[in-house]
């Protein structure tokens, strides 16, 4: 189901917009893991380019890492009785995204700024505006996007730039953020709206 019919355009504030990368693990990318997000090898180019972008033109690039211990899982683990610990081969971030120079926040919940340094990350960039992508849509990307929002962010989610376990939920959380959190948006207004700043 194609979604970009309901996206906006948009007009980033540069500087004061940074790119979240969230848990592009391959525990969610690798089709060898029990929790392959099937959309992900779709997904992994366009956070590419997102990610150059954004390097180019000096912004943040931040990446998230879902890491847990039986312990700090809380109802996490008990939900899905399975958790992402640091000795599994997995856990590690996707060959494709090269981490280097870039920040790897390290969180143990659906919210990246749950018990981590995202949040003040964010003001010491002073960040106004984020962008978030990764997976999965309807929980981390969902609920980081909350979370942003109610700490007064602007927030954007490409409709293509993040992927959920089916697009029935994918849609769902679109349409849901859209009416009171976030406009839909795709890539491509992304790229233009930054590419446009270069204008002014």
């Amino acid at each position: 189901m194609d979604l970009t019919g309901l996206c906006d355009e948009v007009e980033l504030e540069v500087p004061g917009t940074a790119l979240l990368v969230l848990d592009m693990q391959d525990f969610f990318v690798s089709p060898d893991s029990h929790a392959f997000v099937p959309s992900t090898p779709e997904l992994v180019p366009v956070i590419q380019l997102l990610v150059k972008e954004f390097k180019h033109h000096n912004l943040p690039v931040i990446y998230t890492k879902h890491l847990n211990t039986h312990s700090n899982a809380q109802m996490m683990g008990r939900w899905w009785r399975d958790v992402i610990t640091a000795d599994n081969p997995l856990s590690r971030i996707h060959s494709g995204f090269n981490t280097s120079g870039s920040v790897v926040v390290e969180k143990t919940q659906y919210d990246a700024f749950y018990r981590t340094e995202l949040g003040s990350l964010l003001e010491q960039l002073k960040t106004t505006t984020v962008v978030i992508t990764g997976v999965m849509t309807n929980l981390c990307c969902e609920t980081t996007a909350r979370a942003a929002f109610v700490r007064g962010l602007r927030v954007f989610m490409p409709v293509d730039g993040t992927a959920a376990m089916n697009m029935e939920l994918h849609k769902a959380t679109t349409l849901n953020l859209s009416y009171g959190f976030t406009r839909p948006v795709s890539t491509a207004s992304i790229v233009v709206s930054l590419r446009s700043s270069d204008d002014n």
